[in-house]
């Protein structure tokens, strides 16, 4: 201790002293790498947003971790397989998980045993925000939602709505309220709806923007509406729900990693402020700006803020509009 006083009071100073003993600023700063690849699981099939944005973030935190970092596609069950396998991973870094909203719904969805993933996982970063579109077939009548809508109505046969998670078979009972005919289809993901669709085997759906784009530029889907707060940018001319008479439909998704329950806070820092320097990239950019998403990058503490706020809201609304 005599040999501690004397340091602090002399030129040395506190911050030397510290970290003479261990205490040291710096030392605490020192970020977290990992020893071999990391795997991002993506709970959904491959070709959907998920998948997509993971493939995005997998590249730059390759580059800045120093170390391999790929994408695992493991779906099934509204993205509860692939949540579970990363709640009951080693804590270690190694294993993370990219998810949405839909997470806090597992819960609520039929026939749900076990331990909920989204009380045990540890939120580390959003990557970015999207937000999701109704889609229609062409064949469909109607060019804007309330037309389609009507057009299902009077239809002779019921309409069908493709969905492909939990928070999309939300949205399908609200519609439902005002097609009451309306048949909802779920899907495993993006990659499996989006050749019905195009099929007309199901006439409308809700989905990531991510997953339509190249069907949407040739002109074999149609966007009837976005259900976002504002417009999407790329599709500057399409009207939200809310402007379409539909507020009840507005919604925003948020994509962000996970880490196994038990990961030491050091990892989850580390990892979020890879996330942090990912969305600074160049190309990380681009790729989110052309999926009309805005970029993520918060903290874990910020992040678990959010994940509570949509644990909430979704208890709430399915108790208004069961999940079936």
């Amino acid at each position: 201790m005599n040999t501690k006083r004397q340091l602090i009071r002399s030129g040395l100073g506190m911050a030397g002293a510290m970290f003479l003993f261990g205490s040291s600023p710096l030392r605490a700063q020192t970020p977290w790498r990992p020893t071999r690849p990391v795997t991002i699981v993506v709970p959904y099939s491959p070709g959907g947003g998920v998948d997509t944005l993971a493939r995005l973030v997998a590249k730059e935190l390759s580059r800045i971790l120093s170390q391999s970092v790929v994408v695992e596609n493991n779906p099934g069950a509204d993205g509860l397989i692939g949540s579970r396998k990363i709640a009951e991973a080693k804590p270690d870094g190694h294993s993370l998980l990219i998810q949405i909203p839909s997470l806090t719904l597992n819960a609520h969805l039929p026939g749900f045993k076990g331990i909920d993933p989204a009380t045990q996982l540890m939120p580390i970063s959003v990557v970015a925000t999207l937000y999701g579109v109704i889609v229609a077939h062409p064949a469909v009548a109607g060019n804007t939602l309330a037309e389609v809508f009507s057009a299902c109505k009077s239809a002779p046969q019921p309409c069908s709505f493709g969905t492909t998670e939990a928070v999309a078979r939300l949205q399908g009972q609200k519609i439902a309220q005002d097609v009451p005919n309306l048949v909802i289809v779920n899907y495993k993901g993006g990659g499996q709806l989006t050749p019905d669709l195009l099929g007309n085997n199901v006439n409308m759906a809700f989905m990531g923007y991510t997953a339509v784009i190249p069907h949407i530029k040739a002109g074999r889907v149609k966007v009837v509406a976005t259900v976002g707060s504002r417009r999407l940018p790329v599709l500057s001319d399409i009207p939200t729900a809310r402007e379409s008479g539909y507020p009840q439909l507005e919604s925003e998704t948020w994509y962000g990693l996970f880490a196994p329950p038990g990961t030491a806070q050091p990892i989850i820092e580390s990892l979020a402020a890879a996330v942090r320097e990912a969305t600074k990239a160049e190309d990380f950019q681009k790729g989110v700006a052309s999926l009309g998403g805005i970029l993520g990058g918060n903290s874990p503490t910020e992040f678990t803020d959010m994940v509570k706020v949509a644990m909430e809201r979704h208890a709430a609304l399915v108790k208004q509009f069961p999940i079936r």
